[in-house]
């Protein structure tokens, strides 16, 4: 009865259009007032204690880091780099969007981002060029996605937030812990290498197939010349990633260092932008960062309520008790995520399911970090389809498409993304071999 009342208020009030936050406050409020004898002071203390949170603190970093990075001038620079590499393969400056939106994932953390810094440059060129409109809109759309795999990570970071200081039971019945960030960082990278590859896979094929325009073979020195022009962006993911792995410190401080590395080579190396346009920056990342905090405030009190009731505890048990297997769990998991991408945001769906999904995950003997890898790569497929899909809307805006229209336009390559989906939940090593190689898992 309490699962049912809570999950149907909620889904009503977000039916009325109301912001998934405020939903989430409401419910809580609302079921702790009328069917609970928890004080109503716990709520304020939850409200303070659950963004004291030091792993928080890399969110509003990294969204700063990033829109330096998309204002600075790097982007532009990964591109060029990018067209000298591979410019002269079919459909050279598609492959060059889906290499520049990977490059510029691993500096920036956030897919919105990745599709503007990148699309606004590289699209108008690939028409300029001759490519159809709705060719390049979908290679953008869809490659821009790489933002939340490729670490940093928003969303991995969000991940590890909401299921930070819990603990669940293995199928042996021994303690496992929730995943951190760097192991979520460092598990990441495989499979954001990979699903690159395969959208860069399905762009070749598509120009190849279509006799789309392929760009004049660069030199060597043009293309060590682009490189040395795009080191000092590029030379962010070794600081990052480096950092993080040798311990010289941790993925928050790795956020705040990106930030102010990438203030000081987009105002002081590149000099693509000056002092006066540094508030503008910080004002837009500090939006940003409340409207994300905001939501891990009220998500942090619903996930309180649920633990409170033992929610996540008896489904657990019922999971257990029912013979269902991994297999058909993660199936389920997948099947849960895409319908919830269709009317929620990323943020939202992360910290809302896996306080639950955690310790059933981990009860089938799954590993966290696997999970947490499972959730980014769905999130990033939510970000692709209609009708919440962030990154359609932000291309629509560059491409001047309709939502529709640029839905047809994105089909192959988000049919791409859900093989790749399929593979990653069915071969866990692709998400655990790195950071246990790296002596990150036990």
């Amino acid at each position: 009865m309490s699962s049912a009342f809570i999950f149907g208020l909620l889904i009503a009030l977000m039916l009325t259009g109301m912001p998934v936050s405020i939903a989430l406050g409401l419910t809580v409020l609302t079921f702790m007032y009328t069917m609970t004898t928890v004080p109503i002071e716990a709520v304020a203390l939850k409200l303070f204690t659950g963004i004291d949170n030091f792993e928080i603190m890399a969110i509003p970093f990294f969204i700063v880091a990033g829109n330096f990075l998309t204002h600075g001038g790097v982007a532009r620079r990964m591109i060029a780099f990018a067209t000298s590499m591979i410019g002269h393969w079919h459909g050279g400056l598609g492959l060059a969007g889906v290499m520049a939106c990977a490059l510029f994932a691993a500096v920036s953390g956030s897919s919105p981002a990745t599709v503007v810094a990148i699309g606004s440059i590289i699209l108008p060129a690939m028409v300029k060029q001759g490519f159809p409109k709705r060719f390049g809109a979908g290679v953008i759309a869809t490659s821009g996605a790489l933002g939340i795999l490729i670490p940093p990570s928003i969303v991995m970071v969000i991940f590890a937030v909401a299921t930070s200081g819990s603990m669940a039971l293995d199928p042996d019945g021994k303690r496992v812990l929730s995943a951190s960030v760097g192991q979520l960082f460092m598990a990441g990278v495989i499979p954001g290498i990979m699903l690159a590859t395969m959208l860069g896979l399905t762009t070749f094929y598509r120009a190849w197939k279509n006799n789309y325009p392929r760009m004049p073979k660069a030199t060597w020195r043009e293309s060590f010349q682009a490189f040395i022009d795009s080191f000092w962006g590029l030379a962010l993911v070794i600081i990052v990633m480096g950092g993080i792995y040798a311990g010289v410190f941790t993925p928050t401080e790795a956020a705040a260092m990106s930030a102010v590395y990438a203030f000081v080579i987009a105002v002081f190396v590149y000099k693509d932008m000056s002092l006066k346009d540094v508030p503008k920056v910080l004002l837009g990342s500090a939006s940003m960062s409340a409207m994300i905090l905001y939501i891990i405030t009220n998500a942090v009190l619903f996930s309180f309520l649920m633990t409170s009731e033992q929610i996540p505890q008896a489904m657990t048990a019922w999971i257990a008790g029912s013979g269902i297997t991994w297999i058909e769990f993660l199936l389920f998991v997948n099947i849960l995520l895409l319908v919830a991408g269709n009317v929620m945001e990323p943020t939202s769906i992360v910290l809302i399911t896996a306080p639950i999904l955690f310790p059933i995950a981990v009860a089938l003997g799954i590993h966290p970090v696997h999970l947490g890898i499972l959730m980014t790569v769905n999130m990033e497929i939510g970000l692709c389809h209609p009708p919440v899909g962030l990154n359609l809307y932000v291309a629509s805006g560059i491409a001047k498409m309709g939502i529709t229209e640029l839905t047809i336009a994105t089909l192959p390559w988000l049919g791409t993304m859900l093989v790749f989906l399929v593979i990653v939940t069915y071969v866990p090593e692709l998400s655990l071999w790195l950071p246990r190689v790296l002596g990150m898992l036990n």
